[in-house]
C-alpha cells in the first residue's frame, strides 16, 4: 500500500473501532428508565433514604417528599412514606400525561417490556401484560421478583395507565405489598 492509503485506512479502522466501543458503552433512553428503577430498588431496603429530597406535603396519615434522583423521561417523582405501625414507603413516576390514547398506550407497553425480565441481583422482575383498552379507563401491570430475596419479597413495580379527567395518565410505581389480594390479614383480638 501508498503511505496516503495506509493512513486512510488506519484512520477508518479507529473510527469504526471507536464508533463500535461507544456503542457498546452507551445506555440508550430505552434503557435508562431501567437504569433509574435500579438505582430506586438499590436504596428500597433503606427506605429510599438516599433518595428523599423536599418535603411536598404533609398529611396526616403521609408524607410526600421530592424523589431527589432525575428519572429518565419523567414529569414529576415522589416518594411517600406512610404513619402507621410499620414503615410504609412507596414512589411513583408520572410518566407520561397526554389525550391521546394511543400515545399513552405505546408509553404504557414500552415501559412494561423495558422492565418485564429487568435482573437486579441475580433476580428477574416478571409480571403478567394486561393490553389497555380505551373504554377501560384504567390498566396494570404488577411485576415482583423471581425468586425473591428476603428484603424484596414484598416489593412491587408496577407500571399504570388511567385516565383522569381528559387526559391519559402513564405511571410507574414501586411499592410495598404487605399481603397478596387473597391472603388474609393478621388477627386482632
Amino acid at each position: 500500500m501508498k503511505p496516503p492509503v495506509k493512513t486512510l485506512a488506519l484512520i477508518t479502522i479507529f473510527f469504526l473501532s471507536a464508533n463500535i466501543a461507544n456503542a457498546q458503552i452507551n445506555i440508550g433512553p430505552a434503557n435508562s428508565i431501567a437504569v433509574d428503577v435500579k438505582k430506586i430498588i438499590d436504596d428500597y431496603p433503606n427506605h429510599f433514604e438516599t433518595l428523599v429530597g423536599e418535603m411536598i406535603i404533609q398529611n396526616p396519615q403521609s408524607a410526600d417528599y421530592q424523589c431527589s434522583l432525575k428519572i429518565s423521561g419523567a414529569e414529576e417523582s415522589i416518594i411517600t412514606r406512610y404513619s402507621r405501625k410499620k414503615n410504609y414507603i412507596s414512589w411513583h413516576a408520572v410518566m407520561l400525561t397526554t389525550e391521546n390514547f394511543e400515545e399513552a398506550r405505546k408509553k404504557y407497553s414500552s415501559l412494561y417490556n423495558q422492565l418485564n425480565n429487568l435482573s437486579i441481583r441475580s433476580m428477574r422482575l416478571k409480571g403478567v401484560y394486561e393490553s389497555p383498552a380505551e373504554e377501560k379507563k384504567f390498566t396494570s401491570a404488577v411485576l415482583s421478583f423471581d425468586p425473591a430475596d428476603e428484603t424484596l419479597k414484598k416489593l412491587k413495580v408496577e407500571v399504570m395507565m388511567e385516565a383522569e379527567q381528559m387526559e391519559w395518565k402513564v405511571k410507574l410505581l414501586i411499592y410495598d405489598r404487605e399481603r397478596e389480594d387473597d391472603e388474609r390479614g393478621e388477627i386482632q383480638e
